[in-house]
């Protein structure tokens, strides 16, 4: 009589055995449904989530008040750069390269590079005075300046022997176009040269600065004629606004 092999069977029983164990040892665990909803990896969430855009940073050429938006007379031209290096300064008064009195009261420095200047002038033909938008970035503070200029009221330029005397007076800020901006106002006077030699330069400057950005509108003229106001406040808005819009 041939012995039948019970030892596969043992084998299941005991798998089965073990398995009842664990069972018992997890109480209802092996009986009930786990809820929830299933949820992915966290390596699959990180492989579908999308970068956050990049801030656009606008150069000043794209901020400045474009010509068309320039009240009449004034014919309005965007300036070259190397222009811009020639021009921005004139509104200061005082020429680069300069000898100063008091000394240190050179006007701050700045880059008239592209990406850090952009100058928009327009010209009413008639009185042969400009209005003029300057828009820089990586301007320091308003308060600064307005601390150079108070230091700094009345200075006396030197530069190819031809001494300019450079005066100054704060006004009230100006209304800020929109919140968040600080806002500055001045007068200026550059009296250059002696005697019949002489020229007078007026002036009348409006600032407001967004962050980094500073917006400076400037009225300037050769006469003793009062300046253009109404003008001038209107293009300040609107190169406010142009310069901080989305």
């Amino acid at each position: 009589m041939t012995r039948r092999d019970t030892r596969p069977r043992r084998r299941v029983s005991a798998a089965r055995s073990a398995v009842a164990a664990a069972c018992l040892m997890l109480g209802s665990a092996c009986s009930q449904t786990v809820s929830g909803d299933p949820r992915p990896e966290p390596a699959a969430l990180t492989a579908t989530a999308t970068a956050p855009a990049p801030a656009i940073v606008r150069t000043p050429g794209e901020l400045v008040l474009p010509p068309e938006r320039f009240p009449e007379p004034y014919d309005a031209v965007v300036l070259p750069p190397e222009a811009v290096a020639q021009a921005a300064p004139d509104l200061t008064g005082i020429q680069p390269g300069s000898r100063v009195d008091p000394g240190g009261c050179l006007p701050p420095a700045q880059d008239y590079g592209p990406e850090r200047t952009a100058m928009v002038v327009g010209t009413d033909n008639a009185s042969r005075a400009t209005i003029s938008v300057e828009v820089t970035r990586s301007a320091p503070d308003l308060a600064e300046y307005r601390t150079y200029l108070t230091e700094c009221s009345q200075v006396d330029a030197t530069v190819r022997g031809i001494t300019s005397t450079v005066s100054t007076v704060l006004g009230d800020d100006p209304a800020a176009p929109l919140d968040g901006a600080g806002t500055l106002a001045l007068t200026r006077t550059v009296d250059s040269g002696r005697g019949s030699g002489g020229m007078t330069q007026s002036m009348a400057t409006r600032i407001a600065q967004i962050e980094d950005v500073r917006v400076t509108v400037t009225y300037m003229s050769f006469d003793a004629a009062a300046p253009d106001t109404d003008n001038l406040d209107r293009v300040f808005r609107e190169a406010v606004d142009f310069a901080a819009r989305p």
